[in-house]
């Protein structure tokens, strides 16, 4: 497209929600839309001691089909470990090659039934045919320390189990944030908006939501500096019985006080919001987390309503939760906006300072220079 023509877009069932310049040189985010931060540590080769230093944190972080496989190498290796000692002890004491010597253990006259042995001991099995003797002071030490190993080897993998079966993570997954956030007026302000909600049938009583603003600074030598900086939001502290939009007004003091909806575009930043809480099933502590780029905040739109009240419930529409509808706010920072007397929210006056969500026949005009319309559909 050259630079004198006009860009010309259907709207008659479409809005532009997002529109900004190509960027080739994509930059890295910190924290992806899950809540994963694409972090790589480098340590130095062959250094594992902080993994071993903190083995049970190590086993509870590691994947299920890693923990399957500890789990049950740790009990055959076990059984084949003390098994081997029985045997020894067997050829030692002469019970492998003599049938009429006294054995130190009933029936173990090879590797197999040592094997068998000390599976049956270690698993208290106990099928009676094969038992330890009085013959050897040696054996009956070794049966004494497998037991006390066999229950100490017990707590550890069992805890591991159901340190991860109650791990945080998936719950963690059925709380959720909207896909963007959303920038209107809220009592005369403008405000940036966030939703939150909880997907599952047990409600959440009580939690905390925070944000912080993250900034790049490329330093002339080529090191990253990061900068942080917290949001204020209104009614931190939340009851998710229902879904809850988080509200940042945008005043003197905010990091965004300064930027409109073109300076926003151009800007370099990312805003991470987190949900804080405790599980109401398992009384465990938990923690959902996502993040906005520049990109995925909405200048000029709103949340749809997605709770109705019934006869006997209250009704949520999950399907609304990510849908976005165009409302009367003006195209400058929050600071030119105080700067020209603040008009309330709701006037019907809308002067050149508003997006309109008027539609002109069934075109809409783009400025030329844009490059890269973002356009998503809503229900108007």
């Amino acid at each position: 497209m050259e630079r004198g023509e006009q860009a010309v877009i259907d709207t008659y069932d479409t809005t532009v929600h997002t529109m900004g310049c190509k960027n080739k040189g994509r930059r890295l985010r910190y924290m992806q839309k899950d809540g994963g931060f694409p972090v790589v540590f480098q340590k130095a080769p062959g250094d594992w001691s902080p993994y071993l230093m903190d083995i049970f944190t190590t086993l509870v972080e590691i994947r299920w089909r890693v923990m399957f496989l500890v789990f049950f190498l740790s009990y055959i290796l076990s059984w084949l470990f003390f098994g081997l000692c029985f045997w020894l002890i067997a050829h030692v004491h002469g019970d492998v090659s003599d049938v009429e010597n006294a054995p130190c253990v009933d029936n173990v006259r090879g590797f197999t039934g040592a094997f068998m042995f000390s599976m049956e001991t270690q698993a208290t099995i106990g099928y009676g045919f094969r038992g330890m003797t009085e013959n050897c002071i040696v054996a009956i030490i070794v049966v004494t320390v497998q037991d006390v190993f066999s229950c100490l080897l017990d707590t550890i993998i069992i805890g591991i189990v159901v340190a991860k079966m109650a791990c945080a993570r998936k719950r963690a997954q059925t709380v959720g944030f909207s896909r963007c956030a959303v920038v209107n007026l809220r009592d005369g302000n403008l405000c940036l908006s966030w939703r939150l909600g909880d997907f599952r049938g047990n409600h959440i009583l009580e939690g905390v939501a925070r944000a912080m603003l993250v900034r790049y600074v490329k330093q002339p030598l080529g090191s990253i500096v990061m900068s942080y900086q917290d949001l204020h939001i209104q009614n931190r502290d939340i009851v998710l019985a229902t879904p809850a939009t988080i509200i940042h007004k945008v005043e003197p003091g905010s990091p965004l006080y300064s930027l409109g909806p073109d300076d926003l575009l151009g800007d370099d930043f990312e805003l991470v919001v987190t949900f804080t809480y405790t599980g109401d099933s398992t009384g465990m502590l938990h923690q959902t987390r996502t993040s906005y780029t520049p990109a995925d905040i909405r200048w000029g739109q709103c949340f749809q309503e997605m709770l109705k009240q019934g006869k006997r419930h209250y009704k949520v529409d999950y399907a609304l939760f990510n849908v976005t509808t165009r409302v009367p706010v003006p195209l400058i920072s929050a600071e030119e906006f105080h700067r020209r007397g603040c008009p309330v929210e709701g006037s019907q006056t809308r002067g050149p300072l508003f997006a309109s969500s008027k539609r002109i026949g069934r075109t809409r005009t783009v400025n030329p220079d844009i490059t890269e319309e973002v356009m998503q559909q809503t229900h108007l």
